[in-house]
């Protein structure tokens, strides 16, 4: 399988019920396809600073913001591809660089540092690794995900999310895709993303099912949890009251 390295791209986010999609992909059906991955549980370790930089700026909403993550689909074993991925967004247009490495040669370069190459998106990810000055891995997200690309367009893509969980301890992603759950059982989370306007089809399906774009962040949802949780217990004298 082709393993795509750059993207840029407009994300637009929904929340919707599972009725809600199984209502759209109903009518969409004929536009759409699996795509290879099927179903399937992607898992990321977000990097940050001991001030939560990243994710704080991020949750400001400035016109450009950025974030880093090691990403796997399923639980990786040692000598499992995973993806180190620089993600930034300027203006409304995502613009993303991953590298693919093995397991283990990610994890020695995030605990020593050493460039385990000195490919072009390596060394931009390295540069951001230096930069923040002391990123670190700080969230783990997970969710069970379901991608669609269109038929007469693969750059259009349609996912959904459910089961999304995260914690702040464990963080590893060889110890599996347990989390707590921070997202309703009965919703998930829809991303449509593409490098030209919608169709006309996709459109006007949304505006018939009264489905409109929302927000919703994972790991800045998970950060404000873990923040209201620390400062409950500073409050209460040391004592969790989670």
């Amino acid at each position: 399988m082709n393993i795509q390295t750059v993207f840029e791209r407009t994300e637009k986010k929904y929340i919707i019920t599972l009725n809600q999609r199984k209502k759209l992909l109903d009518a969409i059906r004929d536009h759409i396809r699996e795509d290879e991955y099927g179903e399937s549980t992607i898992c990321s370790l977000y990097f940050d600073t001991d001030s939560y930089r990243m994710i704080r700026t991020s949750m400001e909403k400035p016109v450009y913001k950025e974030k880093l993550r090691l990403r796997s689909y399923s639980t990786p074993k040692h000598d499992s591809n995973v993806f180190l991925e620089l993600k930034k967004k300027y203006n409304g247009v995502v613009y993303k660089r991953r590298r693919t490495l093995k397991y283990d040669t990610a994890m020695e370069y995030i605990n020593s540092g050493e460039l385990p190459d000195d490919s072009q998106i390596m060394r931009e990810i390295d540069w951001a690794m230096k930069y923040y000055d002391g990123l670190k891995p700080k969230m783990f997200i997970a969710y069970d995900r379901t991608a669609y690309y269109c038929k007469t367009d693969r750059d259009l893509r349609i996912t959904f999310d459910r089961n999304v969980r995260f914690r702040s301890t464990d963080l590893d992603l060889a110890k599996g895709s347990f989390g707590e759950v921070i997202l309703d059982r009965q919703s998930c989370i829809m991303e449509i993303k593409a490098l030209k306007s919608m169709p006309l089809w996709l459109t006007e399906t949304l505006d018939s099912l009264g489905v409109f774009p929302g927000s919703f962040s994972k790991y800045g949802t998970a950060y404000k949890i873990t923040e209201e949780r620390q400062q409950n217990t500073i409050m209460n004298g040391g004592k969790n009251c989670a």
